[in-house]
């Protein structure tokens, strides 16, 4: 009985070294691909690029959609914060989906509202509009009440009520760097309309200061919780999604803060209802419908339009964004099963996929395993040293050390941390990653998959706190 306890578990060990081993070879193939890239944009004269692209005949006007549900602590920053963009030509759209707070109060309040009759297409489908108020102070503003219906229904709406032929899309809680929106525009006026979406990194607004509606002050926040999470972050943004978007692999724009063209997502036949990941979902839609269609078109993304968004400060509020994000990828493979190893998608199908598949919805189970596996081995001796030692220290390559690469790679690059100690907490806080972090993520990534048939679709709201500012 001993013995065959011991071989399965070191078949099983060899299986999850190989994994995790294979798994921390693909993010440095991804690293060193990010690397090359944005090395190489770091080496050109941004300022006058985007001084070029400021004149209102080279840039394409755009609608920024906000869906916002209970809202009321982050809504009225972040559209006194788009409202400061450097952009020619833009209008600003805040879908209240329905909202219990006071979201829609504050709105009409602050920005001078008045009710307005407003004829809205209805290209896409969506919950019935209450009502359509325009700012008396700002005019490019106006705000859509509408029925609850969720964030994607919410969108369509947004995209039925919207004017330009782009929209971006943000939450309803984040803050956008001045030039971010010129930035993002960048590559579809480069490549001519054949980029038809782009994601812009996603930055963690905790211990940063807001004053005039802009980032006055970037610091680090004082939480371990909230630090693990920057790391992540630059993990996630500067290597996985850099690294996907050089071979046109990319499968997720945060819904956080992304840019589309709105004829594509029409012919795509919009969000999709009832599903929780319906920032990926689309992208992966995209994808397919491109293929399908045999269009030469290229979602991208780019790391330096950054956006600011309040991160969860608890382990209970963490839980749940945590479990509802590995929901939203499982749904969203789920319902394009039909791409898996197809080679009618291409790498799409072949590779990319298949990797989410694996490695990024299925990965926390082995991970689980390996750290069971660690456990034992420690405590009840029954594994060879050498065999626990192994898994130990692929699982800190795995963790650890790429997302001290992502640190390093931020520090190579855009330089949004600019004091030498907050790279050191972060580097240090990095090499921790394995020891606590990530095993909690693992249980909860595992929690999602699980609960991936329980429950309907729905807002995930989390406890906002607010930006500190110096804004009176």
């Amino acid at each position: 009985m001993h013995n065959a306890l011991f071989i399965a578990l070191s078949s099983l060990s060899a299986f999850v070294i190989i994994f995790m081993a294979g798994t921390a070879l693909s993010y440095l193939f991804l690293f060193l691909s990010s690397m090359r890239k944005v090395m190489r944009e770091g080496k050109l004269e941004k300022r006058s690029i985007l001084d070029d692209l400021s004149l209102k005949d080279r840039t394409y006007p755009v609608s920024i959609l906000v869906p916002a549900y209970n809202e009321e602590v982050g809504v009225i920053s972040t559209v006194r914060s788009l409202l400061t963009l450097d952009y020619p030509e833009y209008e600003i759209v805040v879908i209240d989906d329905g909202s219990k707070d006071q979201t829609l109060t504050k709105l009409i309040s602050v920005f001078q509202m008045r009710q307005v009759n407003h004829a809205t297409r209805l290209t896409l489908p969506s919950k019935p509009i209450k009502g359509v108020y325009q700012s008396a102070a700002y005019p490019t503003v106006k705000v859509i009440s509408k029925e609850n219906g969720g964030k994607a229904d919410a969108l369509n709406c947004g995209i039925n009520a919207s004017v330009y032929p782009y929209f971006c899309a943000i939450d309803g809680d984040s803050i956008l760097e001045q030039d971010a929106l010129m930035k993002t525009m960048k590559p579809i006026i480069d490549s001519e309309e054949e980029v038809i979406a782009v994601g812009g990194s996603v930055r963690i607004a905790n211990g940063i200061t807001i004053s005039r509606s802009q980032v006055e002050k970037i610091d680090l926040p004082h939480k371990p919780i909230v630090i693990m999470q920057i790391i992540e972050y630059l993990r996630a943004f500067l290597i996985g999604r850099l690294g996907f978007s050089r071979f046109n692999q990319l499968l997720i724009v945060s819904g956080a803060f992304g840019l589309f063209n709105k004829g594509a997502v029409i012919q795509a036949g919009g969000y999709t209802e009832g599903l929780i990941g319906e920032d990926m979902e689309l992208i992966v839609r995209l994808h397919r419908v491109n293929i399908e269609n045999k269009l030469k078109k290229r979602i991208e993304y780019i790391p330096d339009p950054v956006c600011w968004t309040e991160a969860p400060d608890t382990f209970s509020v963490l839980r749940k964004q945590r479990v509802r994000w590995q929901r939203g990828l499982a749904e969203t493979l789920l319902a394009h099963k039909k791409m898996l190893f197809n080679p009618a998608y291409g790498a799409v199908g072949l590779v990319t996929f298949p990797y989410f598949l694996f490695v990024e919805l299925l990965g926390s189970v082995v991970e689980l395993i390996g750290f069971l596996i660690i456990i034992i081995g420690v405590f009840f001796d029954i594994l060879n040293p050498v065999i626990v030692g192994t898994i130990f220290a692929v699982s800190l390559l795995y963790g650890s050390f790429i997302s001290s690469l992502a640190v390093l790679l931020e520090e190579l690059t855009l330089h949004k941390y600019p004091k030498v100690r907050h790279l050191i907490v972060l580097f240090v806080w990095a090499l921790t990653e394995s020891l606590w972090y990530r095993p909690l993520l693992v249980l909860w990534r595992i929690e999602g998959l699980l609960n991936t048939f329980k429950k309907k679709a729905e807002w995930g709201n989390m406890e906002r706190k607010g930006i500190s500012s110096n804004e009176g």
